[in-house]
């Protein structure tokens, strides 16, 4: 053994070759093929080239975009969607703000209130709101009861019963997105500025909220694409002309069984949502988000 290896020790042993981690994501894209692309793809093949002619398909695409009911629809939906955004954001924040400020068992209670509608299934939380805004629900029960009422007042079968159901839905995600990207901003940012002689008021407004705006896209971006294929709670809480696109899906496929119509709608909705999914991959900073979980 030479001097300089007696006085330095024994070299480290090498590190191991770690193995390639993609190879675990083999059973996930296996069950997405199976699941979502083939039948998704056979059914697209089945209806617009083995069933019809490209010319009669090309006619067909434009008298179903270019008709009154679906520009109606698309409207519709896009308007519910948006409105649904905008609330489920506006409420949304301040929750996702008082959970990166605060700990304890008021953290606890608010996570808890979040997480279990979370996992509740949609037709029972939307079956609660029924209950709730009916004609003989519980909200006209007691405003007739106070006496502030002489009729029930139609809390249902309108758009805002579905912007009321839809964002009371879709509020988790909100949360939780918000959540995340609000738990990766650096405290110091806050504090540096307060010793600077900045309010509260002032650092949140130019330092938190700024730094914030990241995840308010990506998670405005992932409400919006969960709001436009919404089919349950439009159908039950909406009235007739509260018509939205996934509605119109189940309509062709289910009672008049226009295969083609069904299927004109489903690659619209399929292309503005995949256009959606670009820009908030585009725009939104995934592991950004995923380093405040």
């Amino acid at each position: 053994m030479s001097s300089l290896q007696a006085a330095t020790g024994p070299a480290p042993p090498l590190p191991r070759a770690r193995p390639d981690a993609r190879w675990l994501l083999l059973p996930a894209l296996a069950m997405l093929v199976v699941g979502f692309a083939l039948p998704l793809g056979s059914f697209f093949v089945r209806v617009f080239v083995l069933d019809n002619e490209p010319r009669a398909m090309a006619g067909a695409f434009v008298d179903v975009l270019g008709s009154p009911v679906m520009l109606n629809a698309m409207a519709m939906t896009n308007g519910i969607a948006l409105v649904v955004t905008l609330a489920v954001l506006i409420v949304g924040y301040p929750v996702a703000y008082f959970l990166t400020t605060d700990r304890g068992w008021r953290f606890t209670a608010v996570i808890f209130c979040i997480v279990v509608p979370y996992f509740t299934s949609v037709i029972v939380r939307t079956y609660s709101w029924m209950v709730l805004l009916g004609r003989n629900g519980v909200v006209n029960r007691a405003l007739l009861e106070t006496g502030l009422i002489e009729q029930p007042l139609p809390l249902m079968y309108n758009k805002p019963a579905i912007v009321l159901a839809m964002s009371y839905v879709l509020l988790p995600y909100m949360v939780l997105t918000l959540y995340a990207a609000m738990r990766a901003i650096d405290p110091s940012l806050m504090r540096a500025a307060a010793s600077l002689g900045a309010s509260g008021r002032f650092a949140f407004r130019h330092v938190f909220l700024p730094l914030s705006m990241h995840g308010v896209l990506a998670a405005c971006l992932i409400v919006f694409i969960l709001a436009l294929g919404f089919f349950i709670t439009p159908a039950l809480m909406g009235g007739p002309a509260d018509v939205m696109i996934a509605m119109l899906i189940e309509r062709a496929a289910e009672v008049t069984l226009d295969w083609r119509l069904a299927a004109i709608l489903s690659l619209v909705l399929l292309g503005a949502t995949l256009l959606l999914y670009a820009l908030y991959f585009r725009f939104a900073d995934a592991k950004r988000l995923l380093a405040g979980v």
